[in-house]
């Protein structure tokens, strides 16, 4: 028996119930299977119930579940290591967290700390970030005032001041808008709620410069795109390498599942005196009860390794030119063409191409009629379909969900 009048309505869920997944697949209460192209919004990456998740999580259960962060927790700090040296490839640091929204709180504050330290030429701090239209960062105050889209934040004003919106991939839009305020800029590899848009290489190296020519930090908010999405381990590795950013938040396919999250500090120098930007964050400027628990910590470095260990980054590249090829391929009326970097693709419908029922999205009245032929995949915006499967999806359950997703689209067509 359903109890949902006990769960407060912040969600508008689909009319189904899930009760177990495995591998690539989800089984609802009535034992129907479905496809899963959503994979718990980019969270699952090794899909559901993976033995090396399960086998860390029971392992780790028996040793130690949580402890205070007031004692050293050497799961963190291996962790850490393997973020550093792995992950990211830059030297820095790491403050581990519950969830993506948290880990885009914390780069905030340590821009904010940091325009303290670097204030305006008239000694006035600096506390502005600068971010984009479509962009998603989060639903605390925090990072929702962060997000540039007005939708989420309806009722919830007065917003926290420090945030400008400009046009993503408009590098004069950006320089106009850089202030004396200003301290920093954040920005996603892949817009992944507003559509699915990638940074452009050009734009992304153009911010890079912008930082250091105005003393501002490079903050990349890497929640969907991160731990091998894109087709390199961090989503900006994949559009322009030789950048180097100096935030980075993290979430979502860091822990498989398990609620983790994380952000990184460089450790580069940002005074004449050899001061690290990771040395401005010290005991007492931030916490987390939950943050980087033992529990949490297996698991994520359990996830992280066998990412590593199979070259998922290189199979997610590979599997997502043949998702978008195939998907282009069929020369559908109702598609405009197919966005995205690695195993973050958008399917970008062409309005008014087909009918849709009054009050849904193009976007989500395709999720529903995928749903209900057993094809799971989620709206990014009005008119894009999201397709985020595991990154170890078997290639015949891709294409069973592709051959499924045609089926719909076709009949639109």
């Amino acid at each position: 028996m359903e109890k949902k009048q006990y769960v407060l309505g912040t969600y508008g869920r689909a009319p189904i119930q899930m009760e177990r997944g495995e591998g690539s697949f989800l089984y609802d209460t009535t034992g129907k299977r479905y496809v899963d192209f959503c994979a718990g919004i980019a969270t699952c990456c090794l899909g559901h119930c993976h033995p090396v998740v399960v086998g860390a999580l029971e392992e780790q259960a028996h040793k130690l579940m949580h402890c205070s962060n007031l004692y050293g927790i050497p799961g963190q700090e291996e962790l850490a290591e393997l973020i550093v040296r792995e992950v990211v490839g830059l030297d820095g640091q790491v403050f581990f967290c519950n969830s993506g929204a948290e880990a885009n709180d914390g780069i905030i504050k340590v821009a904010r700390r940091f325009g303290h330290r670097h204030p305006a030429a008239d000694g006035s701090p600096r506390f502005e970030v600068i971010t984009f239209n479509k962009s998603f960062h989060g639903r605390t105050l925090g990072s929702m005032a962060a997000t540039g889209q007005k939708k989420i934040q309806v009722e919830f004003d007065p917003l926290l001041v420090g945030f400008r919106y400009v046009d993503f991939n408009d590098m004069a839009a950006l320089r106009a808008a850089v202030g004396k305020e200003t301290c920093g800029i954040l920005l996603e590899a892949v817009q992944g709620e507003g559509g699915v848009n990638p940074v452009d290489a050009d734009f992304l190296r153009g911010v890079a410069e912008l930082c250091r020519e105005k003393d501002l930090l490079l903050m990349i908010d890497e929640v969907q795109c991160g731990f091998a999405r894109c087709g390199k381990m961090m989503g900006w590795q994949a559009v322009c390498p030789d950048i180097e950013p100096d935030l980075i938040s993290c979430a979502k396919g860091i822990g498989g599942g398990f609620p983790m999250g994380c952000f990184w500090v460089s450790n580069r120098a940002i005074d004449a005196h050899g001061t690290t930007l990771s040395s401005i964050m010290t005991p007492g400027s931030h916490g987390s009860t939950f943050g980087g628990t033992p529990l949490a910590c297996a698991v994520s470095k359990a996830v992280v390794s066998e990412i590593l260990r199979l070259d998922l980054a290189a199979r997610a590249k590979k599997l997502g030119e043949y998702m978008k090829q195939t998907v282009e391929g069929w020369q559908l009326p109702c598609v405009e063409k197919v966005r995205g970097l690695g195993l973050l693709r958008g399917v970008a419908l062409r309005p008014g191409r087909f009918a849709v029922p009054e009050g849904k999205t193009p976007a989500a009245y395709v999720s529903e009629l995928c749903r209900e032929v057993g094809l799971l995949a989620c709206p990014a915006g009005a008119d894009t379909l999201r397709l985020i499967p595991a990154l170890n999806i078997p290639e015949d359950v891709l294409n069973e969900g592709l051959d499924i997703l045609r089926s719909v689209l076709s009949k639109l067509a």
